[in-house]
């Protein structure tokens, strides 16, 4: 008998133009946690969604417990005994968790209607699982990005998986809700199921994995024991070369010149951002911090005419502007990249030109009000190329790329409509550290052009390495400043609890 539960062997897939796996090899042992790895595009979720039934290889072989495997879909997949927590969340928002977690195999009563008793039942014994205290009956459009990471894991692991495949699981979970999931990791382990895990955090592979296996470029690099590796030697494999530093050298002059300034920002929301003001050099990249449910989207949100306020003023330049829809926002140059690329920022089954284009469309309306697509064709290239886009082409559908480059996609959309404010929240989430270090470089090379940056991120080292200036946020309240030259961990984490006698949901990176 095999001492694998899982066998890859030579698996091959092909897209219009691109080779997305050449000759791929991945075993997995029962109740170990097997890190795969690699930089975006690298293959990871091509290869397993090879395994899910999702895509069709194009060659090699599967064995599942001993026994050659072909999945046709995702059903037979998890019928089999394979759960997958997919990267970018794709929940049904309109439906509870309870139909989420159960949706295709609902508990069925008399006359074969849906027993939703009991399905409320096994759902809020999920829910404690996951840690996750909420109602089934809510509707998963009332809960947070990290909540809804919470409900995937929880819907992943109500199946009797032999293999869970958890891709980025913990990108939008706090340090409570991931030490939660390392908990359940080890009662999956100890009931000999098999644990696949993607991420790009590395601490996460080194504490928790037994095995790792380094893909790039499509292709199998190695595997090796978890002791043995550390995270120079992962980054090495990864990108084919050691990474001397994992942020490049500030190049950006700070002008004295105030762009933006909030005065008093204040939401109807009573557990909404408050009384929250802060000024924004040209040039400068103004870093927001702070734990789960600070409001730092919430209040940027505002900012950008996405949310009402009760009162506050904002001024650009020195004028105060009424910004009450994101058209008010644009038309004072404002952008804003979300936190969420796939439910709000990409068109998924629309090209690389469309996406990119989108925001500035008037720009190439022509003659006849028709649309002048050699200007803007030319437009989108010179930004696609400028950030390095790996591509075949720009009519490529941007839900085939990356997420690094589908976040690149993202910005070349606002350099196209030329703002002089940027707005990125969580501009890297579930980015691997070498596409990272390309978006860190594009957001240095824009404040040196002049744009001025403001970035919200959950990752500490990102906010101390990016940032010009930390501003942190805690309770909706802004809790103070830090420059650059004396921010620390320590500092920033004084600030992010600052209004607070003690954290109940625990404790993030900020």
């Amino acid at each position: 008998m095999s001492e694998y539960i899982l066998e890859m062997q030579h698996i091959t897939k092909t897209f219009p133009g691109v080779k997305a796996l050449d000759d791929v090899t991945f075993r997995l042992r029962p109740g170990t946690v097997h890190a795969l790895m690699g930089e975006n595009g690298a293959g990871k979720s091509t290869l397993m969604k090879c395994l899910f039934g999702i895509y069709h290889r194009d060659g090699g072989s599967i064995l599942f417990n001993g026994e050659e495997v072909d999945f046709k879909d995702s059903k037979e997949s998890i019928d089999a005994g394979i759960s997958m927590i997919h990267q970018e969340l794709q929940p049904i928002r309109m439906m509870t968790i309870a139909e989420n977690v159960f949706l295709g195999n609902y508990p069925l009563g008399k006359f074969n209607l849906v027993n939703h008793a009991k399905m409320n039942e096994e759902t809020r014994i999920l829910l404690d699982e996951v840690g996750l205290y909420l109602n089934p009956n809510t509707l998963l459009n009332d809960l947070t990005v990290s909540q809804m990471q919470s409900v995937e894991i929880a819907k992943a692991i109500s199946h009797n998986a032999k293999v869970v495949i958890m891709d980025e699981p913990t990108s939008s979970l706090t340090t409570s809700e991931v030490e939660k999931l390392f908990e359940i990791i080890e009662k999956l382990k100890s009931k000999n199921i098999g644990i696949i895990y993607i991420s790009h955090k590395m601490d996460e592979i080194l504490r928790i994995s037994d095995d790792i296996t380094v893909m790039r470029d499509g292709q199998y690099v190695g595997t090796w024991p978890a002791k043995e590796m550390t995270t120079a030697k992962i980054i090495q494999a990864m990108v084919g070369r050691e990474l001397t530093s994992l942020f490049p050298e500030k190049t950006n002059q700070i002008s004295e010149e105030i762009v933006l300034e909030l005065q008093d920002l204040t939401s109807p929301n009573p557990l909404s951002f408050k009384h929250a003001s802060f000024t924004l050099r040209k040039g400068e990249v103004l870093g927001i911090g702070g734990l789960v449910g600070a409001q730092r989207t919430e209040l940027m949100e505002a900012l950008y005419g996405m949310r009402v306020l009760q009162q506050g003023k904002i001024l650009i330049k020195g004028q105060e502007v009424s910004i009450r829809r994101p058209a008010d926002a644009i038309k004072n140059r404002i952008a804003l990249v979300t936190e969420d690329r796939r439910y709000n920022g990409i068109f998924g089954v629309l090209s690389i030109t469309d996406n990119a284009s989108v925001a500035a469309l008037k720009e190439y309306v022509g003659r006849m009000g028709l649309l002048d697509e050699k200007k803007m064709n030319h437009v989108v290239d010179e930004n696609v190329e400028r950030l390095r886009v790996k591509t075949p082409d720009n009519k490529t559908r941007i839900e085939s790329l990356s997420g690094g480059n589908q976040q690149k996609v993202i910005l070349a959309r606002w350099l196209a409509n030329n703002p002089d404010i940027l707005i990125l929240d969580e501009p890297t989430r579930g980015i691997d550290v070498g596409a990272k270090y390309e978006i860190y470089q594009i957001i240095n090379d824009l404040a040196a052009e002049g744009k001025s940056i403001i970035m919200i991120t959950s990752e500490m080292s990102e906010l101390l390495g990016v940032s010009d200036r930390i501003m942190v946020m805690c309770e909706g309240r802004v809790a103070g400043f830090l420059d650059r030259e004396v921010a620390t961990q320590e500092s920033v984490m004084t600030l992010a609890t600052k209004f607070m006698g003690a954290h109940e949901g625990g404790m993030e990176s900020v």
